[in-house]
């Protein structure tokens, strides 16, 4: 009898237990939830340390977001929370930890900052941006290879579900995976694929010649293989952008979670289409996203418990030990930068600039106070280096990575600092296998200067901002909805019109290009013209003339002689002269102030005098369509008139 009352006492402790202290997941005495925490950030590029940089401070609060050293101490501190009831946290990147940033120049000297900072602070799966293939498919094999895969696979997987490189590439190498599968330590099994975007595959030209499959069908084959597998939830990370995984989510059944990156839109809800929750942290480092999830194990339902965007700010602190690793960089980084330019520049940190505003790169499809600073930076300063007159200077919206804003603290206040600066125009790699797009010098007659902005309305209205021109030497009046006369129904194929730009004139004075000595640029000049722009727009150029041979473009030499884009580029003491060099450089020579300090002139403060002119016109497609109309009138008058005659006769 004792012993029956004794075991009625355990049995009831036991319950009373369980139902003190047994995590909320459990109901009734069952575990049908599971809960995790997944931890997420995108398009890190290579932001090692806060910006913008100028306006740091270790100890004071200030405007300064991101750095790997804030984002560790994030992500340690909700580590620690959620061991202590048991919750399993997972770390996850869509893609574009490399480029933006200088520290992304210490791959071309055998380096791999992102990477491995990645893998000290424990992400479990990441994807392959656009951006991975700034210095090719083959340096970014090599830049896997040094961080330690293929055997890092086991702690920091890649997934690329539609990712293809060619037979024999080093890439294959590398265990890059098309699915991938974590069980954690609560039992919950869970599946991942990432996907490479279609956006994102358009701007990443020099991925070649590796390929990206269909991504729905890549999508679609990933949840059928992981589900075949036994997984309890499916997660995406795509480099695809918001917008797309939409449309991803609506086609494709099955996908729970999909952390997106390339579109650089922070997500402070998350989006749900069909059942997938979508989200993204933005860029930059600028935010930690943090999703708390609940995995039904009865019904196999995702519930999402809470989501947020964590500021990286100062109220975050720093990780002692990933600082310590970051100021290694930041060594490595000054002395690279040395080498690059002969010692005119050595350190990161250095004040190069003064203003007393900021610089805007927006808004979207227009002239820009930022775009023209840029390319006055490049005609000037080629015409220096070169010892010839540069005429014309193109830049693209894409590779301008933001506004430059000085400093806004007391102790930074109108400051620019090398780094902030050379963060907005530090994109690529030159033939030299050094940093930055090198800038090239090529002749053009002024017809074809005319068909490069042609080109560019052109490509503004098909792909959007980021092949939007910027320019100097010249003022346009453009109407950019004549670049196409009327789209194909069905095939959806644009008829280009080549009469976009409804006026052209050069710029004849010196210097900073004012609102006065200007010349027309007629159709048909024959006249041979300086132009510079970037590497990678050169090689672009020619080939708006093989699908249309009205906007043929062909890069010569001043004597007239066609070119190879590898031979124009802009050389100075033996070393290619980049696009941010120019522009660091012109930084610096700006007029002086009475304390001696280069600033930037108000000219800069906005687009006035303005050199691209939107000005609206009658669109082309009513000319045919007038014209249709007038000869279907003239027709229907002529047959009344026949008709009449005919029945004065027969009276």
């Amino acid at each position: 009898m004792a012993a029956k009352k004794f075991s009625s006492l355990i049995c009831t402790l036991f319950i009373i237990f369980n139902l003190l202290f047994i995590p909320s997941n459990n109901i009734h005495g069952q575990n049908t939830e599971l809960y995790f925490t997944i931890l997420h950030t995108n398009d890190e590029h290579s932001a090692l340390i806060p910006s913008p940089l100028v306006d740091y401070h270790p100890s004071i609060d200030n405007p300064s977001l991101g750095g790997f050293a804030r984002l560790a101490n994030a992500i340690n501190s909700i580590r620690e929370e959620k061991g202590k009831v048991g919750e399993p946290v997972l770390l996850l990147s869509a893609g574009d930890y490399i480029g933006g940033s200088p520290y992304s120049w210490l791959i071309l000297d055998g380096k791999t900052p992102e990477i491995s900072l990645m893998m000290e602070l424990g992400y479990d799966v990441i994807t392959i941006g656009n951006h991975e293939y700034d210095y090719g498919p083959d340096i970014l094999a090599q830049y896997f290879k040094t961080a330690g895969y293929p055997e890092a696979q086991s702690k920091t997987a890649i997934v690329a579900t539609n990712t293809l490189p060619p037979q024999g590439h080093p890439l294959n190498d590398i265990g890059i995976k098309d699915v991938h599968i974590k069980t954690l330590e609560n039992g919950l099994k869970i599946g991942f694929f990432g996907l490479m975007g279609v956006e994102a595959d358009e701007v990443a030209p020099l991925a070649k010649p590796v390929e990206f499959t269909d991504q729905i069908e890549a999508a679609k084959k990933a949840v059928k293989k992981l589900k075949d597998s036994g997984v309890d939830l499916i997660v995406a990370v795509n480099h695809t952008g918001v917008e797309e995984d939409k449309n991803l989510a609506a086609q494709v059944d099955g996908i729970d979670i999909i952390i997106t990156g390339h579109c650089h839109t922070p997500l402070y809800q998350p989006v749900k289409v069909n059942n997938t929750l979508i989200f993204s942290t933005g860029a930059y480092l600028n935010y930690l996203g943090k999703v708390e999830l609940a995995y039904n194990t009865t019904t196999g339902e995702v519930r999402l418990r809470d989501s947020s965007l964590i500021p990286l700010n100062h109220s975050i602190g720093e990780d002692p030990y990933i600082l310590a690793k970051v100021a290694k960089y930041t060594h490595h980084l000054n002395n690279y930068i040395a080498t690059l330019t002969d010692g005119r520049f050595t350190d990161i940190t250095e004040v190069v600039l003064y203003s007393d505003f900021p610089l805007n790169n927006k808004p979207e499809l227009k002239e820009s106070p930022f775009g023209n600073f840029i390319t006055d930076a490049m005609r000037i300063v080629a015409s220096e280096v070169t010892g010839e007159r540069v005429d014309f200077a193109f830049q693209a919206n894409g590779v301008i990575r933001g506004a430059l804003v000085p400093g806004s603290m007391g102790y930074s206040k109108g400051q620019i600092t090398f780094y902030d600066l050379v963060t907005l125009v530090g994109l690529g790699s030159g033939l030299d296998g050094e940093a930055g797009y090198p800038m090239v010098s090529v002749y053009l007659t002024g017809e074809e200067v005319r068909r490069v902005l042609e080109v560019g309305a052109l490509l503004q209205e098909l792909m959007g901002d980021i092949y939007f021109l910027q320019m100097s030497g010249l003022r346009i009046e453009y109407n950019p909805k004549r670049s196409i006369i009327a789209t194909i129904p069905f095939i959806n194929l644009p008829i280009p019109s080549t009469r976009a730009v409804l006026r052209a004139e050069k710029y004849i004075g010196e210097g900073i290009q004012d609102n006065e000595n200007f010349a027309p640029l007629n159709r048909g000049d024959k006249e041979l013209y300086h132009v510079v722009t970037d590497y990678y727009i050169a090689q672009f150029l020619p080939v708006a003339g093989q699908v249309l041979p009205s906007l043929e473009i062909i890069l010569k030499d001043k004597e007239g002689n066609p070119v190879e884009v590898d031979d124009t580029i802009i050389y100075r003491d033996g070393k290619e002269l980049k696009v941010w060099q120019a522009v660091v450089e012109y930084a610096k020579n700006q007029p002086k102030d009475s304390q001696g300090k280069a600033k930037i002139p108000e000219f800069y403060n906005t687009t006035e005098p303005q050199r691209l002119i939107v000005k609206w016109t009658i669109p082309l497609i009513i000319w045919p369509i007038a014209i249709l109309l007038i000869l279907i009138t003239l027709i229907i008058l002529l047959v009344k008139k026949i008709k009449a005659r005919k029945s004065s006769l027969n009276f």
